[in-house]
């Protein structure tokens, strides 16, 4: 599965994660290495840095700046299903490693 210049906007979050469906994501992707520039919501900008496996899976860190001025980190694990009209969703469990370093769930879809 290969992600380049590829959109995805966050469909779900759970209620201790930044992004919403005001997020979007531009992914980029050389081989194995995954990266991506995103916005909006609650979030100014945000980078993130990952692995794509034979499978599609990504492992990844990110780090974003809030409109509350705070600096974000966090690691994430991103599953791949590819809906009937073949667009990428990615089911995704991630945990903040800044600020109360709790976990949730997010979901973002792929955008034309």
């Amino acid at each position: 599965m290969n992600y380049h210049n590829k959109k995805f906007r966050a469909i779900q979050n759970t209620a201790n994660g930044e992004t919403s469906n005001e997020t979007i994501f531009l992914y980029q992707q050389q081989g194995a290495i995954l990266t991506a520039a995103y916005s909006g919501g609650k979030i100014v900008k945000g980078h993130l840095m990952g692995l794509v496996d034979e499978d599609g899976n990504i492992e990844m860190s990110y780090h974003q700046v809030n409109h509350a001025g705070e600096l974000m980190t966090g690691v994430c694990r991103s599953r791949p299903e590819v809906l009937p009209n073949g667009k990428i969703r990615l089911h995704e469990k991630w945990a903040w490693t800044s600020g109360d370093c709790s976990e949730g769930e997010s979901i973002v879809e792929e955008i034309d």
